[in-house]
């Protein structure tokens, strides 16, 4: 059979989608080649409740579908060829040895592993009749897969640089439009309007004076800041007016959020939810983050529900996040009420004591995405954290959890991924950006990026000498 591209699959490239091996068949056209390896370290990770044992589950009913063709015999080489048995056509080659030149004395498995799949690669290079590609999402296999001449891709799919969307747009109008601003179509003043346009900084003409408007149905709605700021935590950039705003704004139903390190978008969404709970409009909070992050150790945290003791290490962002209101809110009374008094810290265990209230009083819950499957998630504000470290098929199982009555915010940062399985142009909070692109009927989406640091001056220096 002839083929117009030959691919070897590193683990992760499943591990990642199980149903990749499909797209990269594209419907028989190209030869999938799996070394044994790969099946041996699916095998392994098919026990647990994590995205990646699900999709190693995932590709062991795939295999469960298929058909052998032939079997060959290449030196001391096996290759066992195999037919999907549906309409996609998928041909996979899995390839054998009956044993490795690889030194196993004083090497980590993980290097094993990686170094048998790329001698499978140095085989499959000189066995086929076209040149094989070597797919990984590890830049370290990629880069030992270099260095033996096989060609290499990470998995990043189309228009991988496409995806750097205008979020907040500058326009200038002259002094006379603003007393008719609100509420107007934005075609009348930004003839260039795009659906991810979602935030304006309407600059007038002759005056030092901004107004700040976020876009709905295609229409201006001017900020309220008064409104706004009337919260526990206090939005202190433009930024964090829009979102902030859209938080609070019943209009918008999904928000995404890229932001850096320290520019407060924990806080912020915490601090709307607070208040939008306290007014009625949501009966809980629901904080929403991968327990395992970069590591395949479910085993060590065990899988518990809620804030107990071993599942707490996960959540220290919604913790630290509540000791900071608790902080705040009680330094604002105090001012309040004696203004000329130099406000005492609370002692720790005061405010631990408080978060705990503040827990039981806000219906506040902790979950994470091996619990999530089969359930549904109801009038809840939802804050979804560390996007950049989820996957598509995650972030999808995740939000078909939700119902209409929420409210979720998806909060991440593409230049803080932790996870083997997922890079920049293939983690799920990346595919929600890149969906902005295009108008949604379905839901009323927001998205912004978060640019200003305010944790202090060390984040700021670390993000900018750091991200160069």
């Amino acid at each position: 059979m002839k083929f117009e591209k030959y691919y070897v699959l590193d683990t992760n490239i499943l591990l990642e989608d199980a149903t990749n091996i499909y797209k990269l068949s594209q419907e028989g056209k190209n030869l999938i080649v799996l070394p044994e390896t790969v099946l041996d370290e699916l095998d392994s990770k098919k026990s647990g409740f994590d995205e990646i044992n699900f999709q190693a589950r995932e590709f062991a009913r795939i295999l469960e579908n298929s058909k052998i063709l032939d079997s060959v015999k290449k030196d001391s080489y096996k290759i066992i060829r195999l037919k999907i048995q549906n309409d996609k056509n998928t041909i996979i080659d899995i390839i054998s040895k009956d044993e490795y030149l690889v030194n196993i004395k004083n090497v980590s498995p993980n290097i094993i592993n990686d170094r048998k799949i790329l001698e499978i690669a140095t085989f499959a290079n000189t066995y086929y009749s076209n040149q094989v590609e070597f797919l990984s999402l590890d830049i370290m296999a990629r880069t030992r897969a270099v260095s033996l001449d096989i060609k290499t891709d990470a998995l990043v799919g189309k228009d991988k640089d496409n995806f750097d969307f205008e979020f907040i747009k500058d326009l200038d109008i002259k002094f006379k439009d603003l007393e008719f601003l609100d509420n107007q179509e934005i075609s009348k003043f930004d003839k260039e309007y795009k659906p991810y346009n979602f935030s304006y900084c309407f600059n007038v003409e002759a005056s030092d004076q901004v107004v700040l408007a976020n876009i709905q149905n295609k229409r201006i709605r001017v900020l309220d800041e008064d409104e706004i700021r009337d919260q526990i935590i206090t939005p202190l950039n433009k930024e964090q007016l829009f979102f902030s705003d859209a938080i609070l704004n019943h209009f918008y139903n999904v928000l995404i959020v890229e932001a850096k390190a320290g520019s407060g978008k924990t806080l912020l969404a915490l601090s709307g939810a607070l208040k939008l709970v306290r007014q009625k409009h949501f009966q809980k909070i629901i904080y929403i983050r991968n327990s395992i992050e970069s590591l395949d150790k479910g085993e060590d945290v065990g899988y518990l529900p809620g804030l107990e003791e071993k599942f707490r290490i996960y959540n220290h962002p919604l913790m630290d996040s509540l000791d900071y209101i608790i902080r705040t809110e009680h330094k604002r009374k105090r001012n309040k009420k004696t203004p000329d008094i130099i406000v005492s810290e609370l002692d720790d265990s005061e405010v631990t004591a408080r978060i705990e209230q503040m827990i039981g009083n806000y219906g506040i819950e902790t979950m994470w995405v091996g619990e999530m499957r089969g359930r549904t998630l109801s009038n809840s504000f939802i804050i979804i954290d560390e996007a950049q470290n989820m996957s598509n098929k995650t972030m999808q199982m995740v939000l078909s959890r939700i119902d209409s009555s929420c409210k979720v915010v998806i909060l991440g940062s593409n230049k803080q991924i932790d996870n083997f399985y997922v890079n920049k142009y293939t983690n799920a909070l990346t595919t929600l950006l890149k969906s902005s692109k295009n108008e949604n009927t379905l839901v009323n989406s927001f998205a912004i990026k978060l640019q200003k640091v305010l944790r202090g001056p060390i984040t700021e220096w670390a993000e900018e000498i750091f991200s160069k």
